[in-house]
C-alpha cells in the first residue's frame, strides 16, 4: 500500500519535474531597438521609451507570451544609416528614422532578400519644417536667393538633402552647376560654419535650430518653403513583426506613451531629453512644445505616404538605389491602428487633423483667454518649470521688460511666424510694428518687408522691437 507520504512526494517530484521542463522550454525573447537620441523627433520613440521604462509596461505576458522572458536593448546612432547596416545583419529589431534614411533601410534589406516595414510616423511635418538651412552668423546671405554659386554643405542622402534638392529646383537652378553641394556631417558643419569655411548648410532635426541657438549661424531657410513633407518613423524587421506581431503593439503602445506624457509635460520631458543628449531644452521645447515647429503625429497621412515616395525617387537621382520599392507593400499602418484602439485613440480622427499641438492657455500679462494663435510668444523664465504664454509680441516684450527688471535671469522668448505659424527664436526673428503697434514675427527679412508694404508697418529687428515698445510708451 502506497502511503500518503509517498504519494506527496511524488506529487512533489512531479511538479518540480513540470516546473523544471517549463523553465528549460521557457522562451527568451530580444527586443532591440536602435535610437537616434540626437535627433529628437526620434524620442518617442526611443529615448523617452527608454529612460521612463516604457515598453516594459506594454510587453505581453499572456498567451503565448505567459513563461517568456524579455531581453530589451538599446544602442544608440547619431544617423540612420549605421542603424539600418545593424538592422540588416539581424543585430536589431526596431529602429527610428526619418523618411529618406528609413527608405533607404526598405532597399537594404530588399537588396539581402528581405523586408523591413515602416510602422508609424513619430513626428514631423506636412509642409518641410525640420529641415532648413543656415549660415555664419556675420554672413551677407538673407534668403536661399543669395545662395547661387555658394557652397552648401549637406549630409548626403539624408532628408535635408532631398529638402535642398527641391528647393533648387523650385528656383529653376541646376544642382550641379549653379551650387556647389558638398556632403558633411552636422558634427563637422558646426565648426565648419564657426570658422566661416562654409558658406551655408542645410540639415535636418534639430541642427537649423540648434547652430543658431548656440549663436554662431543664422536660419535662412526654413524646409516649409519647399513645401517637402518630412518625418521622422518607426521601422521593424518584417520577419520579426510576423513572428511577434503584438510585441510591435506593445512597442507603440509604448510611443503613443510616451507621445502623451510630453504633450501633458512638454516642458519636463525638454529637460529630461537635454539631460540625455545635450541638446538644449529650450531647442527640445522648440519642436515639442505647444505650437511646435513640427507636430508630433503618428497616423500615415498622404503626405507622410509621398515622402517617401519622393525619397525612393530622389535617391535613385543620387544613384545611391536603383531599386523600386512598393511604398503599399513598405508602409502599413496595420499595427499603429490596432495600438491607437488599445490606447483610446482615435486614428482616423488623428489621420484628419493637421494641427499643431494645440496651446490651452491665457495671457500670462492680462489673463485673457488666448484664441488667435497667428501672433503668440512665450517666455521660458530660469528656474520656473512651466513656460509664460502671451497673445502677443507685444504683451511678451513688455513682460520681459518687466522681468528683467525685477532680476530675473531669461532662458528664452519665443515668437511665431505670422505667415508659416512656425515658431521662432524670437531674438533671431524679424518683425513688422504696425501704424497700431501691433507686432507681427517672421523668420525672413523679405518676407517682413512684403508684409509691411502689403499692411503697412515698418520692418525691425528684435532690439528694435524691443526699443519700439519703450519708445511708444
Amino acid at each position: 500500500m502506497i502511503s500518503f507520504r509517498s504519494l506527496k512526494a511524488t506529487a512533489t517530484a512531479v511538479i518540480a519535474a513540470i516546473g523544471l521542463t517549463s523553465a528549460l522550454h521557457a522562451e527568451t525573447i530580444r527586443v532591440a531597438v536602435g535610437t537616434q537620441d540626437t535627433t529628437i523627433n526620434c524620442a518617442t520613440g526611443g529615448l523617452l521609451i527608454r529612460e521612463l521604462k516604457l515598453l516594459e509596461k506594454f510587453l505581453p505576458h499572456d498567451g503565448k507570451y505567459k513563461d517568456v522572458t524579455y531581453d530589451i536593448q538599446w544602442k544608440n546612432f547619431t544617423s540612420g544609416a549605421p542603424l539600418t547596416n545593424e538592422m540588416v545583419a539581424g543585430k536589431l529589431d526596431f529602429g527610428a528614422m526619418a523618411d529618406f534614411p528609413g527608405s533607404l533601410n526598405g532597399v537594404a534589406f530588399q537588396k539581402a532578400g528581405r523586408r523591413s516595414l515602416f510602422i508609424s510616423v513619430l513626428s514631423g511635418s506636412t509642409k518641410g519644417s525640420g529641415n532648413g538651412i543656415v549660415v555664419p552668423t556675420n554672413s551677407a546671405v538673407q534668403s536661399i536667393d543669395d545662395l547661387k554659386g555658394k557652397t552648401i554643405s549637406v549630409p548626403f542622402a539624408s532628408t535635408s538633402h532631398g529638402m535642398l534638392l527641391r528647393a533648387i529646383e523650385d528656383k529653376g537652378w541646376n544642382p550641379e552647376t549653379d551650387v556647389n553641394i558638398i556632403t558633411q556631417a552636422p558634427e563637422v558643419a558646426g565648426p565648419a560654419l564657426q570658422a566661416n569655411k562654409i558658406e551655408a548648410h542645410a540639415d535636418f532635426v534639430p541642427f537649423a535650430e540648434l547652430f543658431p541657438w548656440r549663436g554662431f549661424a543664422r536660419k535662412i531657410f526654413d524646409g516649409s518653403q519647399a513645401n517637402a513633407p518630412t518625418f521622422h518613423g518607426a521601422l521593424v524587421d518584417s520577419d520579426y513583426a510576423d513572428k511577434y506581431p503584438e510585441i510591435v503593439i506593445a512597442y507603440l503602445r509604448a510611443a503613443l506613451e510616451a507621445d502623451r506624457l510630453i504633450a501633458a509635460e512638454p516642458e519636463k520631458y525638454s529637460e529630461l531629453i537635454a539631460k540625455v543628449t545635450g541638446i538644449e531644452a529650450e531647442v527640445v521645447y522648440l519642436f515639442h512644445g505647444p505650437l511646435g515647429l513640427q507636430t508630433r503625429d503618428v497616423t500615415w497621412k498622404p503626405e507622410y505616404r509621398q515622402a517617401v515616395a519622393t525619397s525612393i525617387k530622389t535617391l535613385k537621382f543620387l544613384k545611391r538605389t536603383d531599386s523600386d520599392l512598393d511604398i503599399n507593400q513598405f508602409v502599413t499602418d496595420r499595427y499603429i491602428r490596432i495600438a491607437s484602439a488599445q490606447s483610446g485613440r482615435d486614428y482616423e480622427a488623428q489621420l484628419k487633423n493637421y494641427n499643431q499641438l494645440a496651446l490651452k492657455a491665457e495671457d500670462a500679462a492680462s489673463g485673457a483667454e488666448i484664441t488667435d494663435f497667428s501672433r503668440t510668444a512665450q517666455i521660458w523664465v530660469k528656474d520656473e518649470t512651466l513656460v509664460r504664454h502671451y497673445g502677443s509680441p507685444e504683451n511678451a516684450l513688455k513682460a520681459l521688460a518687466a522681468l528683467e527688471k525685477e532680476g530675473k535671469a531669461i532662458r528664452v522668448v519665443y515668437a511665431q511666424d505670422r505667415e508659416t505659424r512656425i515658431k521662432l527664436f524670437a531674438n533671431q526673428a524679424w518683425f513688422v510694428r504696425s501704424p497700431k503697434g501691433e507686432l507681427s514675427a517672421f523668420l525672413l527679412k523679405n518676407k517682413a518687408e512684403k508684409w509691411s508694404k502689403e499692411h503697412g508697418g515698418t520692418v525691425v529687428d528684435y532690439v528694435g522691437a524691443r526699443e519700439s515698445l519703450v519708445a511708444s510708451r
